[in-house]
């Protein structure tokens, strides 16, 4: 992370047209300043609550770094928000944890000519 990205102050992290343009043009600077933006919200984050997110955070940039293309990340983390979902669905209504059943993934072998 250079300098300047380190002293300035950072834009809005609500500001969409901003992030988009800037990871379109310059996708380093947009991910030096993600992750700023993600450090400094966990340090605001009282003690008590931010180990928590700092392991969903770890998560967060494990799946991303595994998934290899933005596509693949996204999906994987929207899998991960709706297992999340779930999770507190049956929790509100009083049910046990359930461990929802994942698809197997089978190698698919090339059809020989």
């Amino acid at each position: 992370m250079s300098d300047t990205t380190d002293r300035a102050p950072l834009p809005d992290a609500d500001d969409f047209a901003f992030w988009s343009e800037l990871a379109r043009r310059d996708p380093e600077r947009f991910e030096a300043l993600r992750g700023r933006l993600i450090l400094d919200f966990l340090a605001s984050v009282p003690p008590e609550r931010r180990r928590r997110l700092e392991g969903l955070q770890w998560r967060i940039d494990a799946e991303r770094r595994r998934a290899g293309t933005p596509l693949a990340a996204c999906i994987r983390l929207s899998g991960m928000m709706w297992e999340s979902c779930a999770a507190l669905q049956d929790a509100l209504r009083g049910q046990p944890p359930v461990r929802r059943p994942r698809a197997e993934v089978v190698a698919l072998r090339p059809v020989p000519a």
